[in-house]
C-alpha cells in the first residue's frame, strides 16, 4: 500500500463534501480534509490560504443552481488564479452530458485523474494516494478533434462559441436577437447555421448529412449541450451573452 505523506492537505469540492469528509480523512491516515460546498466556500478555502496537496471536485455540481455556476473545470481556473494550484482530482456522475467537460478536463494538465462516484470511497482514497504521490491516474478518454473545447478555438471558433452560449442560456429566438445577445453582426447571425454552428455539428457527426441543417437543429443541439456551452462562455469571458441572469442555465 502507498504510504501517505505526513499532514496531508485534501480540500473536496462539492455541494455533498461533508458527507465524504468524515470517511476520506479516516481512510486517508493523518491527512486534513477541508469542504468547499459553492463557490463562494471554494474562494474562502483557497485565496490567500496555504496550498492543498490535493483537490478532490465533482466535475458537475448537483445543485438545482450551482450546477449552472460552477463546475470542476471553474474549479481548475480558480486554483490558478489565485496561485493554490494543486493535483485535481475530478469525480464523475456517469452521465452522458458530462462528456464535453470531460474532452477540457482531459486536455488540462492539473487533472491528474478522473473517477467515478460510483466507485465508492475505496476508489476516491486510492486516487487522492496517488495523487498525493505525484503520480497520475489512468488516463480519461477524450473526443479526438472534435471535441468543443478545441472546436471553439480561434477567432470563428469563439465566435461560434459566443452565439451557442446565447442560443443555450434561452435568451434567443431568431438571427437579430441572436446578433443583439452575442453582439455579432446580423449577418454573422445570419451565417450561425451554414457557416459557424453547423459545420461543427457536422464535424461532430450529431446531424444527419442527408438532412438539411436547420435552424431549428441548431437551437436543439445547443440546448443538448448547454451545460458545456454555458461554462464554456462563463470561464472564457463571454458571460455576457448569458444576460440577463449571467450564469444561470436555459430557461
Amino acid at each position: 500500500m502507498n504510504v501517505m505523506p505526513n499532514g496531508l492537505r485534501v480540500l473536496v469540492a462539492s455541494p455533498l463534501g461533508r458527507m465524504v469528509a468524515g470517511p476520506l480523512a479516516t481512510a486517508l491516515e493523518r491527512a486534513h480534509v477541508d469542504v468547499a460546498v459553492d463557490r463562494d466556500d471554494f474562494t474562502q478555502r483557497v485565496a490567500g490560504r496555504v496550498r492543498y496537496d490535493v483537490v478532490v471536485a465533482d466535475l458537475v455540481w448537483n445543485h438545482p443552481v450551482t450546477e449552472w455556476e460552477f463546475d470542476g473545470l471553474d474549479v481548475i481556473d480558480a486554483l490558478t488564479r489565485y496561485g493554490r494550484l494543486a493535483p485535481v482530482v475530478l469525480a464523475t456522475q456517469g452521465h452522458s452530458m458530462e462528456q464535453d467537460l470531460l474532452d477540457e478536463a482531459g486536455r488540462r494538465p492539473e487533472v491528474v485523474g478522473v473517477i467515478a462516484k460510483s466507485d465508492g470511497l475505496g476508489a476516491l482514497a486510492e486516487a487522492v494516494r496517488t495523487a498525493a504521490l505525484g503520480r497520475r491516474l489512468p488516463p480519461t478518454p477524450v473526443t479526438d478533434g472534435t471535441s468543443l473545447h478545441e472546436l471553439f478555438d480561434g477567432r470563428r471558433g469563439e465566435t461560434s462559441g459566443r452565439m451557442a452560449g446565447a442560443i443555450a442560456a434561452g435568451h434567443v429566438s431568431d438571427n437579430a436577437s441572436l446578433a443583439r445577445v452575442a453582439k455579432v453582426s446580423p449577418n454573422t447571425a445570419n451565417k450561425v447555421t451554414s457557416h459557424y454552428l453547423g459545420p461543427i455539428i457536422l464535424r461532430r457527426g450529431e446531424h444527419d448529412p442527408d438532412m438539411p441543417m436547420t435552424q431549428a437543429a441548431v437551437y436543439r443541439w445547443c440546448g443538448l449541450h448547454a451545460r458545456y456551452l454555458v461554462s464554456w462562455c462563463r470561464r472564457n469571458g463571454h458571460a455576457d451573452v448569458l444576460s440577463p441572469s449571467s450564469g444561470s442555465g436555459p430557461n
